[in-house]
């Protein structure tokens, strides 16, 4: 998958289940290009997500709802994802 794609992908279905004020998603797979584990095939992403519905979670709780929203995208294509909750 190409990246844009990925990441309209990625902020449809985070816009679609849950209240955000404002997203973003950063490609930082370039950060990683000399590690070992390294699979061009994957990204590496950080998504920050202005929330008040996902604040009133525990950071736990949260991360663990966006990981199932996003759940086929991890496994197919992203081999990180850094997730920020404001």
């Amino acid at each position: 998958m190409e990246i844009n794609k990925l990441i309209s992908l990625i902020e449809e279905k985070i816009k679609k289940n849950f209240e955000v004020n404002k997203i973003n998603i950063k490609d930082e797979s370039f950060l990683h290009k000399k590690h070992k584990s390294f699979n061009k095939k994957k990204f590496y992403i950080k998504l920050t997500v202005d929330s008040s519905e996902l604040k009133k979670y525990s950071l736990l709780e949260s991360n663990r709802k966006i990981y199932k929203v996003l759940e086929d995208e991890i496994k197919e294509h992203i081999h990180s994802i850094q997730i920020i909750i404001n």
